[in-house]
Parts: C-alpha cells; sequence; structure tokens
C-alpha cells in the first residue's frame, strides 16, 4: 500500500470526496436535515461548516419537496449541491422534483441547461427501524432517464463515486447502506474517481455467479465462504453503479458459471435484482442455458424486530442455500451451520 493510501471507513471517504471537492470547487455546497448537527450525517459531514462557513454548509427545515427544488435551482444557476436527505424513504416526498424537473430538464430544454445535483440517501436496517425507515427504494430511480444511481460497496468506492457524482452534470442518486459505514479499507488520499457504468468482480469462481447490491454484497461473500465448505466455487460481483449498470460484467460471469444468483436490498418485484437478472437472460438466451434465482425482501412491510427481521432479509445461509440449489438442480434442503461468532466480512475494496 502507497503512502498516498490509507486505510479508513465508509463515513471517513463520504466526508473526505465532499471536503476535498469543495476545496477543489467552489461551486460545491453542502445542505439538508442535520448537516450541520454535532452528529454530522454519522460523521459523514464532520467539520465542512467550519471549514466552509455557514453559506456553503447549512441546515434545512423538515421539507424533502421544498428543499428538492431549491437544490434544482441552485443547480441551474450554476452550483453543484450535494443534499443530504439522510433516509431514502422520505425521497418520495420529492418524487414530482427529482422525476419530473430534474431527471428532464437537460432533455427538455435541448441541451441548454444541466442539473448537477447529488442525492445522498440511507437505506437498511440496524435498530429496528421497521416500515418507514428501512426501506431500499432506488429501483424507481433506476427506472428513469436522466437519473443516474451509484450503490457503493466499500471505502474506496464511496469516495470515488461520490467524487464521480459531484462531477457529473446529471443528477446523481447516492444509495448509502447504514450497516456500511463502519466498513473500513484502503482509501487513495488523492482526488479519483469511480465512473458509472463498470462492476467489479470480487472474488472468482466457476460454479455460481453472485450479484450483491451494496450491503448485501457482505452478505454474499460470507455466502460465498459456506459454498466452499462443500466444495463450490462462487463468483461474486458488485455492480457498484445501477444505473447505467454494467450487464457485460455480469453475463460474462453467468456465461462462464450457468447460474446466477441477483441479492437485493429490496423487494423483488420491478426490483433491481429483476432488472439484472432479466439483462443478463436477455443476453445469454439462445447462447447458454442459465438458472436464475431473485433474493431480496419477502413480499411484505419492513419489520421492526429482530426475530422478524431474520425472516425478512436475505442472509449468508439462506444464500447459501440458493446457490446450491442452483448448482443441482433442485431443492435440497441443505442450509449451512448457523455461526453466530463470525465477524462480518469487509470488502474492503480493489487493492
Amino acid at each position: 500500500m502507497s503512502a498516498s493510501v490509507r486505510d479508513a471507513s465508509y463515513v471517513d471517504a463520504l466526508r473526505e470526496a465532499a471536503l476535498q471537492e469543495m476545496e477543489r470547487d467552489a461551486s460545491v455546497i453542502c445542505f439538508g436535515l442535520d448537516v450541520d448537527d454535532p452528529k454530522a450525517i454519522q460523521g459523514t459531514t464532520r467539520g465542512l461548516v467550519e471549514r466552509f462557513g455557514a453559506e456553503r454548509v447549512f441546515g434545512t427545515p423538515l421539507a424533502e419537496d421544498a428543499m428538492t427544488g431549491v437544490a434544482i435551482g441552485m443547480a441551474l444557476a450554476g452550483l453543484r449541491p450535494i443534499h443530504v436527505h439522510i433516509r431514502m424513504d422520505f425521497l418520495l416526498l420529492a418524487m414530482n422534483q427529482l422525476v419530473n424537473i430534474a431527471a428532464k430538464s437537460h432533455y427538455m430544454y435541448g441541451g441548454a441547461v444541466h442539473v448537477p445535483i447529488v442525492v445522498r440517501s440511507m437505506i437498511g436496517k440496524s435498530w429496528g427501524q421497521g416500515a418507514q425507515h428501512s426501506q431500499g427504494l432506488y429501483s424507481y430511480f433506476m427506472h428513469v432517464p436522466g437519473l443516474k444511481v451509484a450503490a457503493p460497496t466499500n471505502p474506496h468506492d464511496a469516495k470515488g463515486c461520490l467524487v464521480a457524482a459531484i462531477r457529473d452534470d446529471n443528477p446523481v442518486l447516492m444509495v448509502e447502506h447504514r450497516l456500511l459505514y463502519p466498513h473500513r479499507g484502503p482509501v487513495p488520499e488523492p482526488l479519483y474517481e469511480v465512473r458509472p457504468g463498470r462492476a467489479r468482480v470480487v472474488a472468482s469462481g466457476a460454479d455460481v455467479t453472485l450479484v450483491g447490491v451494496s450491503h448485501t454484497l457482505v452478505e454474499c461473500l460470507r455466502a460465498r465462504a459456506h459454498l466452499a465448505e462443500i466444495g463450490l466455487g462462487a463468483e461474486v460481483i458488485d455492480p457498484i453503479w445501477l444505473a447505467p449498470l454494467d450487464v457485460e460484467t455480469i453475463a460474462a460471469s453467468a456465461a462462464k458459471t450457468g447460474r446466477l444468483v441477483v441479492v437485493d436490498n429490496g423487494w423483488t418485484t420491478c426490483g433491481a435484482s429483476a432488472e439484472i437478472a432479466l439483462r443478463v437472460v436477455e443476453r445469454l438466451q439462445g447462447a447458454r442455458e442459465l438458472r436464475v434465482r431473485r433474493m431480496g425482501f419477502a413480499p411484505t412491510t419492513c419489520p421492526p424486530t429482530p426475530g422478524l427481521e431474520k425472516l425478512f432479509y436475505p442472509d449468508a445461509r439462506g444464500i447459501a442455500a440458493a446457490a446450491r440449489d442452483l448448482v443441482e438442480g433442485r431443492a435440497t434442503g441443505w442450509l449451512p451451520d448457523e455461526k453466530p461468532d463470525a465477524a462480518e466480512i469487509e470488502f474492503r475494496g480493489p487493492f
């Protein structure tokens, strides 16, 4: 590891990306609910208001629709706002602004204007937040031309995706799973971009392809360890960017293994897992026999209790079991032994 590459957390990476881009470009500003609070959005905005002042870093009212409109107006006027929404659930209050205004202005005005806003939003369970604070709704935004969606899993990609998002002339949604915030990995100190449209093969294998979106990549890596114990090799892929999506890398892996499991942080109906799986099938049909399985939220509202969460969210044991069933072409009834003392695997990045 070079002197310019340090071990840093996901939180550190997000904070450093914003700080360095704000130092580089005076048009970059950061605002949203509690960005100037002492807790600083889990620490991701800590020190920014002290460094850049209240004109460039400021808190907002609890008014998602109105403040998204403000962000769009700022972008049209030449600024590059980072708008922190905290929880993705409440982006629903700003759907008209994001879908009908931000995503379409460049097209509707014949390319004369751009809307370079970054929307940071948090997803996922943590301490039983339940129905209205745990949802991963990013597939709604993947559906809309003009919006880009990034879901980085490790600190290296968190910094690089945020830098790329800030510099992009299109509106970009940053998907941040709260369970990834403490994860650590090598992060270069100089500015760099992880640009849209390039997935990463995280681990190689010949028997089954596992694709994990955001935090489910961690579960896929744990599932890979379970599968290795019974002699099966899983290839694990991190899409990184969901829109635009690098289908070619995933399809190439599925063409090799003949089995594909796509694991999502959302419901499977009309979700990211459905989109990824079908695009792969479209590319390989007629050329390769393929067995496919989607996994995601159980078809009910997000529960708040640990017991129900265990049944609701896909985990490593369930992923491993589904993968083995695909490999053998039958319901095996196998479920790997639970390892309650096993530390969560952290995908540290491309180093």
